[in-house]
């Protein structure tokens, strides 16, 4: 039985199509939705605000609260909640440090950046490759 799913989201419709995803054909498990506020890199982009913020887990929060918002919204059309979790750093590693407290993992199969489409399911892919728990991944 799948008690306990964790659902990663950024703000793309492929992630709150897992969302969806995971409320329906769970409806009796406990979800939570993970943001991963990326940490600085080669294309930087969004990290770039967090790099620079005098407090790095209140600019995570700040820049999760929108996601966590319509992942509420989406709950509350299935007559849900859902529990949400941030975390800063690379998106697949922290979704995988998080994987062995759930019974499964429901992703979207890529995100809505510029980034993620030119690698296409880089994410997703990691970590339907190496988590130790089933995941399901949502187009």
């Amino acid at each position: 039985m799948i008690a306990r799913i964790l659902v990663p989201m950024d703000d793309s419709e492929m992630a709150e199509r897992a969302l969806e995803y995971a409320l329906e054909n769970h409806p009796e498990a406990d979800v939570t939705v993970l943001h991963v506020a990326g940490e600085p890199g080669p294309m930087w982009g969004a990290a770039t605000t967090l790099a620079l913020a005098d407090d790095l887990e209140e600019a995570a929060e700040e820049k999760a609260a929108p996601v966590f918002e319509r992942a509420e919204a989406i709950a509350a059309e299935h007559d849900a909640t859902v529990g949400t979790r941030v975390q800063v750093g690379s998106p697949a590693r922290a979704i995988l440090n998080h994987a062995e407290e759930y019974d499964a993992i429901v992703i979207g199969s890529h995100g809505g950046t510029l980034a993620d489409r030119l690698l296409v399911g880089d994410v997703a892919q990691r970590v339907f490759r190496r988590s130790p728990v089933p995941v399901t991944v949502v187009r």
